[in-house]
């Protein structure tokens, strides 16, 4: 038997665990309540709460990541995870403290965004550049938290290339981390080049922190190789569970989604966000939310590419109901 098969055959869902990544403008409350309705993620990672030069009090972390007011947990019972961005030491130590007041269960650390406008305030991948800041980031937030709040982070390989990764990797485990995920690339790369697993397998080897591999995971063949290349037995899934939301479900053994379902989903949604947000917002998510769908289902590829022109939630639910009949 091949490692590929190997790993394959260690695909249950005993031996994996899987995870929601936070995703800026589009993992808010109402799509984590959607995949977590679902099911098959084991967690959920919040989108990033910005920390400046003023630390973030708890009622607005609460009102940030409402699921901090429900034992940190989606309606369905998934526990959610709250990330945090920034670089100020004090601050972020202050926030970190603040969120343990505001009923979070587990904080994550962002050291992997790729943003511009993210990097030039220094957060996010920025911070790879400098692993003595990184350390000490990580270190502050780690005395302010209580002992039995669970810290982790989220980086990429590097910068511009990948020359402080071990360091880095060092710096994060040595200031007390117990969790890190790894996404595959370098800022510099974005999301053009496949992700390199095999560094992601370099660092697990290496680290006592379990490592948790992140990028290109989109089925269960994917899924397979990373394992088998890694060694890792925990992932985290981004972009692979817009394109198909019934991924995690399908990856833990479960049956692989329906159109009826996708039609259900997505009609609920819209109903969902209405509750949150005004008709131009509703429109931007459901579209940014169909361009990724689109990758995934093709026979219905034009359908959702014609959800673009719409310029009312009214129309948009009387396209869908056309699409389905």
């Amino acid at each position: 038997m091949n490692m590929l098969n190997c790993a394959t055959a260690n695909l249950s869902p005993s031996n994996i665990i899987l995870a929601v990544a936070p995703m800026e403008g589009v993992m808010d409350h109402t799509m984590r309540t959607l995949l977590s309705r679902i099911g098959g993620m084991d967690y959920l990672v919040s989108e990033f709460v910005r920390v400046t030069q003023r630390s973030v009090p708890a009622h607005s972390l609460k009102r940030l990541v409402p699921e901090l007011s429900h034992q940190a947990q989606t309606p369905h019972g998934h526990p959610v995870h709250l990330q945090l961005l920034g670089s100020n030491i004090e601050t972020m130590a202050q926030t970190a403290y603040e969120a343990s007041e505001a009923g979070a269960t587990h904080v994550d650390l962002n050291f992997g965004c790729p943003a511009k406008r993210v990097n030039g305030h220094g957060g996010g991948s920025f911070l790879l550049q400098d692993p003595k800041t990184l350390y000490a980031v990580v270190h502050a937030v780690r005395a302010a938290l209580p002992k039995h709040i669970p810290l982790s982070a989220k980086m990429r390989l590097g910068y511009l290339d990948e020359e402080l990764f071990f360091e880095n990797l060092d710096a994060i485990e040595q200031a007390g981390a117990s969790t890190l995920t790894i996404h595959g690339r370098t800022k510099k790369d974005g999301y053009g080049p496949a992700a390199r697993w095999e560094k992601i397998g370099e660092a697990s080897k290496r680290s006592n922190m379990t490592i948790i591999a992140n990028g290109d995971i989109q089925d269960r063949e994917s899924l397979a190789r990373c394992m088998s290349i890694t060694g890792c037995s925990h992932f985290m899934i981004g972009r692979g569970s817009l394109s198909n939301p019934f991924i995690f479900r399908e990856l833990k053994g479960g049956p692989q989604g329906t159109l009826e379902e996708l039609f259900s989903l997505i009609n609920s949604y819209i109903d969902e966000l209405l509750e949150h947000y005004d008709n131009f917002a509703t429109l931007g998510r459901i579209k940014q939310w169909s361009a990724h769908l689109r990758q995934n289902w093709p026979v219905i590829a034009d359908n959702l590419r014609v959800i673009r022109s719409t310029q009312h939630t009214d129309e948009l639910k009387a396209l869908m109901q056309s699409i389905q009949s």
